[in-house]
């Protein structure tokens, strides 16, 4: 199941992460892809926002994942952009994070190789000119149900 949203600027954006978060339950895989400044952080901030974090969500380009221990879940953000070598991954207990009360949410998978696990949902940003288009690919049932409550 695919599913393409027209994006005109960062706040519709942050607005669709939050709409995301109404539709994810843990456990939950998201595999971000797209271009540098395509909005996949913007997106992230909007899902993180959305399960009840007021603080700044910031990239983890320099620490990998960072951490959102929530009430009722746990967030886990990755920015593989800077990993030299997939085994890295390895040595952070990438493993340990995929658990049952967790959502994971992974820029830059594709430099994770086979040290991840497979995603329930991918969204691919791309830009369109000064805006951006988006769309959402279910890989599992879990994504599949993600895209239908989308409104």
């Amino acid at each position: 199941m695919i599913k393409n949203i027209h994006l005109p600027g960062p706040e519709q954006t942050v607005k669709l992460g939050k709409q995301l978060s109404n539709a994810i339950e843990p456990p939950c895989i998201i595999y971000l892809v797209g271009d540098l400044g395509a909005g996949k952080t913007t997106l992230s901030r909007g899902i993180i926002q959305g399960f009840g974090f007021n603080g700044a969500v910031k990239s983890p380009t320099y620490t990998l994942v960072e951490p959102y221990e929530l009430d009722k879940v746990n967030i886990y953000h990755f920015d593989l952009y800077r990993l030299a070598d997939p085994e890295e991954l390895e040595y952070i207990g990438i493993r340990e994070y995929f658990d049952d009360n967790s959502i994971c949410i992974i820029e830059w998978p594709e430099k994770g190789a086979q040290w991840l696990a497979e995603p329930d949902l991918v969204v691919n940003m791309i830009h369109d000119n000064e805006q951006r288009r988006v769309e959402l690919q279910a890989k599992s049932s879990t994504g599949e149900s993600i895209i239908q409550q989308l409104k």
